[in-house]
This record gives structure tokens, sequence and C-alpha cells, in this order.
């Protein structure tokens, strides 16, 4: 049976954000009845309601959905996870990896659960500041772990594209949580995620 990709969209939003972007066009001076921009405004408003369906989904859900009981008190790191968001100031994409690790308490969590919370949070108007903040209390405040890191780096279209026009820049974020602030257990992750063990 082959695969098929499904997307599924609030025909009611669609129609008002399709609108929308085409008084942008015509604002813009392009002619919106030209071949090429027919069907601009709504893939437009399709792609941006895919690119925010982060404000429809719940993310502590996510993770309440596969937590099982287990005696492990290690570190368990997930790294090099892709994210791609858009940022509040412009609405320009910046996209990059987050690195997030947790010290179990009593549960762990199904390994997918993880990137998905980062999906769903990620998927709204954000800035990184606060996508780091909200991965990291997300996993915390549900899971009660002895502690949890979270790192994210990302490059910035708004810097790439306009203003100042820096290619190259990356952006690193931080934060840390229960047994992570203190400097040998931090230290221990951020060795693991700057070294590849291939």
């Amino acid at each position: 049976m082959s695969y098929k990709f499904f997307e599924e969209y609030h025909i009611q939003a669609q129609e008002l954000i399709k609108a929308s972007y085409s008084n942008i066009l015509e604002d813009l001076g392009e002619d919106i009845d030209r071949e090429g921009l027919k069907k601009t405004p709504e893939r437009a408003s399709k792609a941006m309601q895919f690119l925010t369906q982060g404000y429809h989904q719940d993310p502590v859900a996510i993770l309440k959905g596969a937590m099982f009981k287990e005696s492990y008190h290690d570190m368990v790191v997930i790294k090099d996870i892709e994210l791609y968001s858009l940022c509040e100031h412009h609405i320009l994409p910046f996209f990059g990896k987050a690195h997030i690790a947790y010290i179990p308490n009593g549960y762990i969590v199904g390994l997918s659960k993880i990137p998905r919370v980062v999906d769903v949070f990620a998927r709204r108007l954000q800035v990184q500041e606060r996508l780091t903040h909200d991965i990291l209390e997300c996993i915390y405040d549900t899971l009660k772990p002895l502690g949890v890191a979270v790192v994210i780096e990302a490059s910035h279209m708004c810097m790439m594209m306009r203003g100042v026009q820096k290619q190259n820049s990356v952006t690193t974020t931080s934060g840390f949580r229960g047994q992570f602030e203190k400097q040998e257990t931090r230290n221990e992750f951020l060795k693991l995620i700057a070294t590849d063990l291939s």
C-alpha cells in the first residue's frame, strides 16, 4: 500500500489567511492573477497553518502518553534534534538543532516524544530564548526528573537575509534544571553533545 501524505486545515482560517496573503501581494505591487501567483495565497495559507500547528497541540499530553516506570537514574541524552521555527519579530525562519538530556526519577519517556515536544513549541511564533525555556520547563514539570538540560543552536534568517546580513552567525541558548545546575553534571552533558561517538 502506497503512503499518502495528509494535512488537515481549518477551512475558515484558511480562507481568511488566503485573503490576507492576496492583499499583501497586491500591496507589494504584484499581479495576483498572473499564472505563477494564482494559487500562491492558498499555498501560503496552508503553509502558515502547518508551520504554526503547535498552537493546537499539547506537549504535556504527548509526554504523559508515553511515560513508563523504570528504575534508571543515569543521564539520557538526545542530541541533534532538527528544529524549524518562525521568528515572531519578522515571521522569518530560524532553524538548527536541539540537544536535550534528562535524569529519570522513577519514569522514563518514549524517546520519540522528546523531539515531538521540540516540534510542538517550534511550530509557533517564537524567539529562541523562549523556545529553550518552553521545552525545558515542559519536560521538567511533566516528567519530574532529577534534572533537565536543553541547548539550542540555530541560524536566524532575520539576521542572514536582512538587517546585519551575517550568514555565518549561530545563536546558542541553554537552560538547566535540577542536577544539571551542578557544574560536574552540566559539563558531562556538554561534553557528550560536543563529541562524535560514531
